[in-house]
């Protein structure tokens, strides 16, 4: 395969690169990571690390595959993702599975323990994206068999391309464990909010002025609707971060608030 092949069509690396890239990342912070006594431990919160990378990498696909399915008017590939949802939920299965055998046998604690919950909780949103792309893919199917706008759907492709890149941020702030990385991630579901209200709006307009373009319209606010909760599901992926990192539940708090503590937090260090 060329080096141009393994770039996705959104411009993110391919998702095995940055499991293997990921990789190095663990393997040079599991000393922080974990401080457990227990090298097999150690092995075992690598292991599953991989394995939502993994999961991660194959979501992404998923998405990616469901926008252009749309774009392009391709049945068929926007089949293909309705169908391999399956492959996403016997994932999160398998990780859910080994995540309480580590609870069970290893009994953590502090970090340890922290770890293990975020991921826990990272793989129940990485389902629901799942499912939303799962949504999109079906809805893409429909949608080649009716006529496509003049503009191919500019305005959802843009939005599918800011939740993407959204969902690779989180990924790749979880593998590097970087909240400060995962805040600026986090503060990007606002756009992503404010151009689904305007795609809503223009679909409400759309089907006022010709009701011809009820069906297609409804069938897009479905689309943008699903993307929008991509977007919300990315950002508690983020949350999970900084919640392994510093041990704080961020979720109702004001994420300028939570900037300037983590940036703070991260100058001590350094001067340190």
């Amino acid at each position: 395969m060329s080096h141009a092949a393994q770039w996705t069509a959104f411009g993110a690396p391919a998702p095995l690169v940055r499991v293997l890239l990921a990789a190095k990342v663990i393997i040079m912070e599991t000393a922080d990571l974990t401080h457990h006594i227990s090298r097999r431990f150690n092995e075992d919160l690598e292991k599953v690390r991989n394995q939502v990378l993994q999961m991660g990498g194959f979501v992404e696909q998923q998405l990616q595959k469901a926008i252009t399915a749309l774009v392009e008017g391709d049945s068929q590939l926007g089949e293909s993702v309705a169908t391999d949802d399956y492959k996403v939920n016997g994932m999160e299965v398998s990780i859910d599975e080994e995540c309480s055998r580590i609870l069970a046998l290893r009994a953590p604690a502090a970090g340890d323990l922290r770890v293990i919950v975020a991921i826990i909780k990272t793989i129940t949103d990485l389902e629901r994206i799942g499912d939303e792309g799962e949504k999109i893919g079906y809805i893409a199917s429909q949608l080649a068999t009716m006529e496509r706008p003049a503009d191919k759907y500019r305005e959802v492709k843009h939005l599918g391309r800011q939740v993407a890149h959204m969902v690779h941020d989180a990924l790749d702030a979880f593998a590097r464990m970087d909240s400060q990385a995962a805040v600026r991630t986090a503060q990007e579901d606002r756009m992503v909010d404010e151009e689904y209200e305007s795609i809503h709006r223009q679909c409400i307009t759309f089907m006022m002025e010709d009701p011809r373009t009820i069906r297609r319209a409804l069938e897009i606010m479905w689309i943008v609707r699903a993307l929008e909760r991509i977007g919300d599901h990315a950002k508690n992926i983020c949350e999970y971060v900084i919640y392994m990192v510093h041990g704080k539940d961020i979720r109702h708090t004001s994420l300028e608030d939570v900037a300037k503590q983590i940036d703070a937090a991260h100058a001590l260090a350094r001067r340190g």
